[in-house]
């Protein structure tokens, strides 16, 4: 049995209505979301193919990562996408004390603020692997930050899925207002490569548009 859901059921989003699992409109509007980079050929990869298909994102970085990678993450922010956080050390709330927990994700905002040398204004939070105590949640929030979570996972950093499941996980669960999330990591790009241009492609066949998240 996997230990996550592809998409995400109408139960747990009432049960967690703190969190935003979807952005529901009248326009067709979806929302692609990439963490945990930024990571050297893979980021800069898929800002080709968000370019080549005139789409927006969201980003939900690693502090660590901007850090190592400060060329790559200010491709990102001048190519207009949304910049969010997801910790600096891509921490595990529930294994996490609530302290340094929330020291690692206000670190990360200090980074972000430092590199793109403007206030940091997106307060977008993604908790890593979707686990976050109520009490770390209630901090973030009350620091003026929307928790993202989704409602449709690619499962793309699952190697045990084909490249073909994980477009199938996103075609077959994206409805108008669906975050859907990709990563943009080692780890995830033999999935991605595939399923991204081609799940982009499926959607906009469906009369989907793509926005970033602010």
């Amino acid at each position: 049995m996997k230990a996550y859901w592809v998409k995400t059921g109408k139960l747990i989003k009432k049960l967690f209505n703190g969190f935003v699992w979807d952005i529901p409109n009248n326009n067709n509007i979806v929302y692609l979301t990439f963490d945990d980079g930024p990571t050297p050929e893979i980021t800069e990869w898929v800002l080709g193919v968000l370019k080549k298909y005139d789409i927006k994102a969201t980003f939900f970085c690693i502090g660590n990562n901007i850090k190592k990678h400060p060329e790559i993450f200010k491709k990102v922010v001048d190519d207009g996408h949304t910049i969010a956080n997801h910790t600096y050390n891509h921490l595990n709330g529930w294994k996490t004390k609530k302290e340094s927990y929330l020291e690692n994700t206000f670190a990360c905002e200090e980074v972000i603020k430092g590199f793109t040398h403007e206030e940091y204004t997106t307060k977008l939070f993604r908790p890593p692997y979707g686990k976050i105590k109520s009490s770390q949640a209630k901090v973030i929030k009350d620091k003026g930050y929307k928790i993202i979570m989704w409602d449709v996972l690619s499962a793309d950093f699952d190697k045990t899925i084909t490249p073909e499941k994980c477009l199938e996980n996103v075609t077959e669960n994206t409805k108008e207002g669906s975050v859907i999330i990709f990563h943009d990591s080692v780890k995830a790009f033999p999935n991605l490569e595939y399923a991204l241009p081609r799940a982009i492609e499926y959607l906009k066949k469906k009369k989907f548009r793509f926005e970033a998240m602010h």
